[in-house]
């Protein structure tokens, strides 16, 4: 069995990702219900999992896959810049970023939930 890659954290986001984790968001919340205990093809997710000097809402490990549940503050543009330095942080890890509105997770859940299982799909069928 291959060894998981080891991806950093700074140790100074752990407390703050708790907190996060305390005070979820009800997009982040309905997501959670559909990724908890394995539901998705048996895949352990994690909620607000700090890596390197940000913290992803949900991160597979096995599947290298971080998803992001942005609210409305995502549409400002200081905070669609911080978006991108934290996508190209998570790319150099080798980690996918698939990021989610509010409004998609809380009107359209099968389908977000049908990019993930793609997503899932896709990365079986590659050669490990």
């Amino acid at each position: 069995m291959p060894r998981r890659k080891i991806i950093p954290c700074n140790p100074k986001l752990k407390e703050f990702a708790r907190q996060l984790r305390n005070n979820s968001t009800k997009a982040e919340i309905i997501l959670w219900q559909k990724l908890k205990r394995k539901q998705l093809y048996g895949y352990d997710f994690h909620r607000q999992k700090p890596i390197g000097n940000h913290i992803l809402d949900f991160f597979c490990h096995e599947l290298m896959l971080g998803i992001e549940v942005d609210g409305y503050s995502h549409q400002l543009p200081e905070v669609q810049r911080k978006d991108c330095i934290k996508e190209r942080a998570m790319f150099h890890v080798g980690i996918t970023v698939l990021r989610f509105t509010d409004d998609q997770v809380f009107k359209d859940i099968e389908n977000v939930i049908n990019t993930i299982e793609d997503y899932i799909h896709t990365k079986e069928k590659l050669p490990s």
